[in-house]
């Protein structure tokens, strides 16, 4: 199975469309979104091509392979536009004999994370930084941000096949980290 990772999409009509190409040629069975969805949040700029009301039938296209988190700037009201649950704070998906938690980053984090052992894998957003990093027990990996990304860092979505993450940007070029 293939599974293509997003976050912090922020209401970006712009971004959205080109995550979707791109979930289109990696021909991914599923699309976990971690969140940040819809909405800019107060201490951040918009970003371009920001049309929320734009993302929402993008990302309804495809909620039969949706599989999302809420993000901290994730409300109810962004679930009464959107066809696929999105106001779990984390979901778990159990591939390969890995457990990979999935959650936004604002509750759970590198510095902060779940209970976890053995070959798991904690994947999540929110600080817009992308890293891949063996911590004691567990994997971490941010994917960074389809829309606003931080740091200098180009925008970026994951994918995960055969075992293997990697980090992309939005031309499909794989990330150096």
């Amino acid at each position: 199975m293939k599974l293509m990772f997003a976050s912090d999409i922020h209401g970006s009509a712009y971004w959205c469309q080109k995550l979707e190409e791109r979930f289109l040629v990696e021909k991914a069975d599923k699309l976990v979104l971690l969140g940040d969805l819809l909405y800019h949040g107060p201490r951040n700029d918009l970003p371009k091509g920001h049309d929320p009301k734009g993302v929402i039938p993008i990302l309804n296209k495809y909620k039969n392979q949706i599989l999302a988190v809420r993000g901290n700037c994730d409300s109810e009201v962004d679930q009464m536009v959107l066809e696929f649950p999105m106001l779990a704070d984390y979901a778990p998906i159990f591939i390969d004999g890995k457990v990979i938690f999935c959650t936004h980053g604002h509750l759970f984090g590198k510095d902060t994370p779940p209970p976890m052992s053995g070959d798991s894998v904690l994947i999540n957003g929110h600080t817009r930084l992308y890293e891949d990093t063996q911590m004691e027990g567990f994997r971490y990996i941010n994917i960074g941000s389809v829309s606003l990304p931080k740091g200098g860092n180009v925008n970026t979505y994951m994918v995960y096949e055969d075992g293997v993450f990697t980090i992309k940007d939005m031309d499909g070029n794989m990330v150096c980290i």
